[in-house]
């Protein structure tokens, strides 16, 4: 499996479990399962860009101290 798509693969299941966390915690918290929905949606889709920003910059960091 190539690089790229092993990091969309993994970028995709740490943010369905991450978002499970964060809709469970602002439910219990608010008790509104639309509160929680929101804040979930608002949460996976910004952590889901960083997350598969930070691995992509990880790659090229172990690329390079690989060949020199």
């Amino acid at each position: 499996m190539n690089s790229r798509k092993r990091s969309m693969i993994k970028t995709l299941t740490w943010r369905l479990c991450a978002s499970c966390i964060t809709f469970l915690l602002v439910y219990l918290v608010s008790g509104e399962i639309k509160i929680a929905s929101g804040v979930t949606a608002i949460e996976a889709g910004t952590k889901m860009l960083a997350y598969y920003l930070h691995e992509r910059a990880w790659e090229k960091i172990d690329s390079r101290q690989m060949n020199g």
